[in-house]
């Protein structure tokens, strides 16, 4: 089989409750979304990676700092659906493999994205995602979302719930999701078209959109963490994580 292209895309909207103008946020002198872009590019297996936006001042900054970007509507629902208006911008072919990366991970670890994107060796492989495994005080956590997985690596469901609930077994292993996507196009093109599902709706995951319709998730056991900025205090520790990674602008 030939080698898929992969193209990484870093959607960035300006607008969050918790975090206006979030992907603009300055970190050693650079916008977040900079760090995230130069942390994918760092992966040798992307054919390109862009950033794809709904706001002009973010358009502006990605032109200035050389970052190829992409403007999308301001009425998608989440960044998958901008994710896709982006891909299909860059007219990414049927086969090619998306990789929805994640806009407020400045620290991205670039291997994270080698990792995900290696099952697509199989051409059986539709979708791909990360997990790395957690103690039982981070799976008690609903903002940690839990997977459970089949035998054969694939998600079998995502919860923000104590999954498995561990009754006897009290050294029960649990998996925490990491929330970076890959998607075969034609995968990501179904998924954007199918309704919206009923345990997606009650967990509050896109995800489980797929299980409800069987699609299958291979899932990728990592070592990797991964630290999202949710809020203006988040930016102090995600400057020292980069700090510790050794990685300077």
């Amino acid at each position: 089989m030939t080698r898929p292209k992969y193209y990484g895309i870093i959607p960035a909207r300006y607008a969050s409750s918790r975090f206006p103008g979030k992907p603009l946020a300055e970190i050693h002198g650079r916008p977040m979304f900079w760090h995230v872009y130069n942390r994918a590019s760092q992966c040798s297996e992307l054919d390109h990676v862009a950033v794809a936006t709904d706001d002009q001042r973010i358009y502006t900054a990605a032109k200035k700092l050389s970052v190829p970007v992409i403007m999308t509507a301001n009425d998608h629902s989440s960044g998958t659906d901008r994710v896709y208006e982006a891909a299909i911008k860059l007219n990414v072919e049927n086969n090619s493999v998306v990789i929805n990366i994640q806009g407020d991970e400045p620290a991205l670890v670039p291997n994270m994205i080698s990792q995900l994107i290696k099952p697509f060796s199989d051409p059986g492989i539709q979708v791909s995602t990360l997990a790395r495994v957690i103690d039982a005080g981070a799976a008690g956590n609903p903002d940690q979302v839990k997977v459970v997985l089949a035998k054969d690596g694939h998600a079998i469901y995502f919860s923000r719930a104590m999954v498995p609930y561990p009754r006897d077994d009290k050294k029960n292993k649990f998996y925490g999701h990491i929330g970076i996507y890959a998607f075969r196009m034609y995968t990501l093109k179904q998924f954007i078209t199918l309704p919206t599902g009923h345990i997606e709706v009650i967990e509050k995951l896109e995800q489980l959109r797929l299980i409800e319709n069987h699609i299958p998730i291979h899932v990728v056991i990592t070592r990797h963490k991964s630290f999202g900025v949710d809020r203006p205090e988040d930016i102090d520790k995600v400057s020292k994580l980069i700090d510790a990674l050794a990685y300077k602008t």
